[in-house]
């Protein structure tokens, strides 16, 4: 079968036979690329199977995952796609790497963030968790989509304090909407732009690790835009 989408593939060093291994799809931010959202993922390699899924629709030299009709407002039909395609990657790569289905996670950053939660919201506990970072659920998402039990889904959102591209009073209805469904929601200001700092990074790899049961690492590296 061929993929539906192009990715990046990081199998943990020394991967013993017969062992499954907690799984990070990475979803990186409109006009970006897989490549770009290494520097989030690489103080986890060591026990993840890190899975950097390219955006199927080019924008200019970069991709995205959907187009939009103005900043905020997705084309249904596109975002739909996106959605419906995302979820049958995940199926796939599940199938043809050594992946732990009850350790699968979603990392999205701006649009991949948007992604993240859309599906948690419609996968539910097919996911164990998800990182999102600087994004938002679309109100059609909410009322018009089917949506799953989130209340054991480990969920990580935040935002940048200073964010020009979707502003903080998002990140706060964002987190009051999952606190509605999520009791056990991190949610996180960041003094920051429309970025990923050093601190955020360490407090979602510390997270991912805890949630995973792996314990912790150190981590390194720089923002990502």
């Amino acid at each position: 079968m061929k993929p539906i989408f192009e990715y990046d593939l990081h199998l943990p060093a020394g991967m013993e036979s017969g062992r499954t291994y907690p799984a990070i799809f990475t979803l990186h931010g409109k006009g970006s690329n897989e490549r770009n959202m290494h520097v989030l993922t690489e103080s986890l390699t060591k026990d993840f199977i890190i899975i950097a899924i390219r955006g199927g629709l080019t924008l200019g030299a970069g991709f995205q995952y959907y187009e939009l009709k103005s900043l905020g407002h997705p084309i249904r039909e596109s975002f739909d796609l996106a959605v419906r395609s995302l979820q049958e990657f995940i199926a796939y790569a599940t199938e043809r790497y050594p992946i732990d289905a009850q350790r699968r996670y979603v990392l999205g950053f701006s649009q991949g963030a948007i992604l993240a939660m859309t599906l948690a919201l419609t996968m539910g506990e097919q996911l164990k968790g998800i990182v999102a970072l600087n994004g938002y659920v679309p109100d059609f998402v909410k009322t018009e989509y089917p949506l799953q039990p989130v209340e054991r889904v480990s969920v990580f959102v935040s935002h940048g304090e200073f964010d020009g591209v979707f502003p903080v009073r998002i990140g706060y209805e964002t987190a009051a909407y999952w606190r509605e469904l999520n009791a056990g929601l991190t949610f996180t200001i960041y003094p920051s732009e429309h970025t990923v700092t050093d601190e955020n990074r360490r407090d979602f790899t510390e997270w991912l690790l805890r949630d995973a049961g792996l314990g912790l690492l150190h981590t390194k590296g720089g923002d990502i835009q």
